[in-house]
């Protein structure tokens, strides 16, 4: 393989059928592509399939053209198809409230490299963060809600979005709820993280709310945001375990490293094209 050749990866879901993996794979060689990776899952209950596929262009062949012809190829078998090429870098909008710590947890991984990606805009409903957003070099815009203003903030917000060219939204630890309104307008992926391990205590002040109920173990979930108030598809779960020697306190403190770890992962997984959305749930490729 050439090291200088690009890249493609493409996800696939449809209806199972016979011979899907060798369609594809005889789609790739016969136009001289070299498959670096592949994996495939099948949903027994459903008869859903699904594929990640990675490969190299080798030749004269354009990334562009071949990941449009690779479309065209997954129409034709009756797959929904969505294809990336890997080094052109997402732009990434933050959304943030009071909370610093998945903040500076994904700016830090993006800085160091860890994220293909390149994050340009923080929008925030308090100015809090605006002085450590201004030091990493990130414009920071301050966008305040109300109950009564809400309408009007959303609008400005998906302005912003779209003066930045934003490919993604990132919830961390925003501190509101987007309404079906912005997310049917905004259209594109919005990540959340969610302090609780989802579906148990949804909604406000879920550790107060597993201290209450005496759990012995907490966690975080982060999961594609949708109308429905945390009840959108799961990328990403991770729990810890607690006693009832731990205080509310102990909670979020432990509570904190859960969701940074969390929200990290599911970021990596959305930036590498790991994740097929099916129905109100994902399959996430190794």
């Amino acid at each position: 393989m050439n090291p200088n050749s690009s890249r493609i990866i493409a996800l696939l879901s449809g209806p199972d059928q016979k011979g899907l993996v060798a369609k594809v794979a005889s789609w790739i060689y016969e136009r001289e592509g070299n498959i670096i990776h592949a994996d495939q899952h099948r949903d027994q209950e459903e008869g859903v399939f699904f594929q990640r596929v990675e490969w190299a262009v080798e030749g004269n062949r354009s990334a562009e053209v071949e990941a449009a012809a690779f479309r065209d190829f997954g129409d034709s078998i009756g797959m929904r198809t969505n294809v990336a090429i890997p080094g052109t870098k997402p732009k990434v909008a933050l959304f943030v409230s009071k909370a610093n710590h998945c903040f500076h947890d994904l700016v830090l991984r993006w800085k160091a490299g860890d994220f293909p990606c390149d994050i340009n805009l923080v929008i925030s409903n308090h100015e809090t963060l605006k002085p450590s957003s201004e030091w990493y070099g990130i414009p920071f815009e301050h966008v305040p809600v109300t109950k009564e203003s809400k309408s009007e903030a959303e609008a400005r917000q998906l302005s912003l979005l779209r003066s930045y060219d934003i490919d993604l939204v990132i919830m961390a630890r925003y501190m509101q709820v987007l309404s079906a309104i912005f997310l049917d307008t905004w259209g594109k992926p919005v990540i959340n993280i969610h302090h609780s391990f989802l579906p148990a205590f949804a909604g406000a002040r879920p550790y107060h709310q597993a201290h209450k109920k005496g759990v012995k173990l907490i966690g975080a979930t982060a999961h594609y945001a949708t109308a429905e108030l945390d009840q959108g598809p799961i990328i990403h779960q991770a729990v810890a375990q607690i006693t009832h020697r731990n205080s509310v306190q102990d909670l979020i403190r432990k509570g904190r490293d859960l969701e940074k770890m969390t929200l990290a992962q599911a970021v990596s997984w959305h930036l590498e094209n790991r994740i097929l959305v099916y129905e109100n749930k994902t399959v996430v490729f190794d």
